[in-house]
């Protein structure tokens, strides 16, 4: 139940005092219907200061002028006299109000909006310039960037590419390490300057991947960046000039690109067959590359896994050129027939891959905690830019993150989660049966959290089914959005590691019933 302030009598109406006094105390009903709502989710307090701030941005409450004594006004609306005293002082703080005790509160002549507010240009100035002149003025590298095109799915709904399921994943076990390294944090904790990262972190770090992903890494390798995608752009700087050239997978990941694009670095996109990357296609085009940028392990989009034979030949490719190999291994923990493929780096022995790595897929996105393994002869150089760039990584998940992977709570989640996946990979698979038997293809699900779906109907368009999707409530990534330049590929993606059984069947329905009506 709201109360609001309604009307008073004149007789509560005094002349003004006080040297910034122009107007008269305003009666209570003045100020134009302050609503409180005892029952409401914010603070009295806090509602009564939002309440006096939307009154003197509207208008309502004129520049100078006087507000009621906080009695009376604590009184009319029924709460304590010390909430209308600190609203008082928050807004009298944020430069709404000002006024002296005992000559009573006043309405700000110039609220803080009044200094943002741009001046109107006087008879023969030149106006502000137009947005399109401003952005004529970014780098030509700026520019580059927003012209790719990154698909981005909405979290919260089926289908979106690359969410884990957030509702499993053990946040009692996790925010329990969180409490017991932050209730009192030791000074040295307090203090971590290491661009390297944590050096417990990188210990489990490399312990893991030794064991897991059949690396050949130490902690002195290992470098801890704030995602994937931050070390993707650190591993462009440090290893490339302005126009080299870079292998790419051709469909491949966007984000990759525009890191290219940043960096004013010159992609070679290759194929994809079914081995993985055509080396033979990339010598043609561009033997001298600087650097290949592959996913072996599981390819993005296509989820095709590199060959021995294509991997060797990689290497191979790397030590004639002199040239590096950035591997990114996204999401290669969820095989769900038979073991994990084996990472490329632990096949190189010449230095010649960086891999790159990521908590996002496995745990949850907003961690944003990802690594590198370098070749020992890069640790310095990447560690001195590291340091010139952003000093250091943000210390405050890692310790919980060090303990979480090195009690064994990070495996046993990762085993939970891919018997999970395999069933929702299963129900997805019988939705698809069930719903969109001739209309679209599954491709074999061997690995990862998401599914390439091919359209069997003629002369339909992946982003024509996408935005129908999206109109019907199902996020769809179409395939095309990820061929470089010219799109080659007519395709769909669906990830479902982050979306349950049922709902799985009712957004494949949904899905279903969009293609129909384009039909």
């Amino acid at each position: 139940m709201y109360r609001q302030i309604g009307p008073m009598h004149s007789t509560n109406r005094t002349k003004s005092a006080g040297p910034i006094a122009t107007g008269p105390i305003a009666d209570v009903g003045e100020l134009l219907a302050l609503r409180l709502d005892p029952a409401g989710e914010l603070p009295l307090q806090q509602q009564l200061v939002r309440e006096l701030r939307e009154a003197v941005l509207s208008g309502r409450l004129a520049p100078r002028f006087r507000l009621p004594p906080t009695r009376l006004l604590a009184r009319d609306l029924g709460v304590s006299r010390n909430t209308v005293l600190a609203a008082f002082e928050q807004l009298s703080a944020e430069g709404y109000l000002e006024g002296k005790v005992g000559a009573g509160t006043y309405v700000a002549a110039l609220t803080p909006e009044a200094h943002l507010a741009a001046p109107k240009p006087k008879a023969g100035q030149k106006s502000s310039p137009r947005a399109d002149a401003v952005l004529r003025r970014i780098s030509t590298r700026a520019a580059a960037v927003t012209e790719i095109q990154r698909p981005r799915s909405r979290p919260a709904r089926a289908f979106g590419v690359g969410i884990p399921d957030l509702d499993g994943f053990p946040f009692d076990i996790w925010g329990r390490l969180i409490a017991k390294h932050w209730r009192r944090p030791p000074r040295e904790l307090l203090t971590a300057r290491d661009a390297a990262g944590y050096l417990p972190l990188r210990e489990a770090i490399a312990a893991y991947l030794n064991a897991f992903r059949a690396t050949q890494a130490t902690p002195g390798q290992v470098i801890v960046t704030a995602g994937a995608q931050a070390g993707l752009d650190l591993a462009v700087r440090v290893m490339l000039e302005p126009r080299e050239q870079v292998w790419i997978e051709d469909p491949g990941y966007a984000g990759f690109r525009a890191v290219l694009a940043a960096a004013d670095v010159a992609p070679v996109p290759l194929p994809v067959d079914a081995e993985g990357l055509s080396v033979a296609e990339g010598r043609k085009r561009a033997p001298q590359a600087r650097l290949a940028f592959v996913s072996p392990s599981h390819q993005f989009p296509l989820g095709t896994t590199m060959t021995l034979g294509r991997r060797l030949e990689l290497i191979e490719w790397a030590a004639e050129a002199d040239a590096f190999i950035l591997e990114d291994d996204y999401d290669s923990e969820y095989r769900y027939d038979g073991r994990p493929i084996p990472s490329l780096q632990g096949l190189d022995s010449g230095g010649r891959v960086i891999y790159v790595g990521s908590f996002s897929k496995v745990m949850f996105p907003a961690l944003r905690l990802g690594y590198l393994v370098l070749p020992e002869a890069l640790v310095e150089p990447f560690l001195r830019v590291r340091s010139a760039i952003d000093d250091h990584p943000s210390i405050v998940a890692q310790p919980a993150l060090a303990e979480f992977i090195a009690s064994g709570a990070f495996a046993t989640h990762i085993r939970k989660s891919r018997k999970r996946y395999a069933e929702r990979k299963e129900a997805l698979e019988r939705a698809f049966a069930k719903h969109l038997s001739g209309v679209l293809s599954l491709r074999p699900i061997d690995a990862g959290l998401h599914a390439v779906a091919d359209i069997l109907v003629p002369r339909l368009a992946d982003t024509v089914i996408a935005q129908a999707a999206a109109t019907a409530g199902v996020t769809i990534a179409p395939l095309s959005a990820f061929d470089t330049g010219k799109a080659r590929h007519n395709g769909l993606l669906l990830g479902f590691a982050g979306v349950g059984e049922r709902e799985i069947d009712r957004a494949t329905a949904k899905l279903a019933s969009a293609i129909a009506s384009l039909r």
